[in-house]
């Protein structure tokens, strides 16, 4: 809160302190077990137009999942945008055993990934956002408040990483075609104790995303996710992504502190090795060797 009204005593426009938080809740289902809790929210999505791509449920985390669909107009906006935008194909969707349903607010999420291009996809923006409260309930926001004039050039505190920090880079490849290959193959074959959510390739921007459960019981995404808040669960699964002949992954000092903005400090502190392990996970994904 401190940093929020910092922010609006340095930028004059009203209208630029607007608050967005990158959650909002559904309508609550009635208790059932978790796969069926999952359906009932596939059929709800498949009804607004959305196409399920992945389910994801951590290990770590009982209970929990989440569900990542992608629409049509969305998709196509990241393919006249290029580049990284590719980072924002997946629509993520919480589900819970005990019928708690939330997803991400896609105003929060596109502002961040698109920058300086977000107005080209605001249509498509508002539409996800409203057939995904059509289909699943217009409940309160949470998580956090982010000015929506931060979004862009977002970080957590001053130097620490933002979307297009040099250390999201992981590996170099001679082609896309070889790049994606390798991911592809590595997630195959569970490299890191990791397995593929979902992925979206558009071969001919040379542009994909693939969602990376990291399973491992030591280092992976169930033991930082529950010290620092696990009705976040929208915010997964983690992104490995592929530009050309370059893999990346958003560093996780950006990516943890956008999917849970209002963490404090010591909270970060109790999870400060997760950023490296991340990176050392999804970096044997893209084909890093020790």
């Amino acid at each position: 809160m401190k940093k929020l009204l910092l922010s609006c005593v340095l930028v004059f426009s009203a209208q630029a302190c607007l608050a967005m938080a990158p959650y909002l809740q559904g309508t609550k289902l009635a208790p059932a077990d978790l796969s069926q809790q999952l359906t009932l929210v596939e059929k709800k999505l498949t009804a607004e137009g959305f196409a399920v791509v992945g389910r994801h449920t951590p290990t770590g985390l009982a209970g929990r999942a989440s569900l990542v669909v992608t629409d049509p107009a969305v998709l196509e906006a990241l393919h006249t945008i290029g580049g990284a935008a590719i980072v924002g194909a997946g629509i993520r969707v919480a589900v819970q055993a005990d019928g708690a349903v939330s997803y991400i607010n896609p105003d929060y999420w596109y502002r961040a990934y698109l920058r300086g291009q977000f107005k080209s996809a605001q249509a498509a923006v508002n539409s996800v956002k409203l057939r995904l409260g059509k289909a699943l309930g217009v409940g309160v926001d949470f998580g956090g408040d982010v000015p929506e004039a931060d979004l862009a050039n977002y970080r957590y505190m001053l130097g620490m990483e933002r979307f297009d920090s040099s250390n999201s880079e992981l590996k170099k490849y001679a082609s896309f075609d070889e790049a994606l290959k390798t991911v592809q193959e590595n997630l195959n074959k569970g490299v890191g104790s990791t397995g593929r959510v979902y992925e979206v390739v558009m071969t001919d921007s040379k542009q994909a995303v693939f969602g990376v459960a990291m399973n491992s019981a030591s280092d992976g995404e169930g033991w930082w996710v529950n010290k620092i808040g696990a009705e976040h669960m929208a915010g997964l699964p983690y992104e490995l992504f592929i530009v050309d002949n370059k893999v990346f992954s958003l560093y996780a000092r950006y990516r943890i502190a956008l999917a849970w903005p209002a963490l404090g400090m010591g909270q970060f502190m109790g999870i400060i090795n997760a950023p490296d392990a991340i990176r050392k996970t999804l970096s044997h994904v893209a084909g890093v060797t020790d």
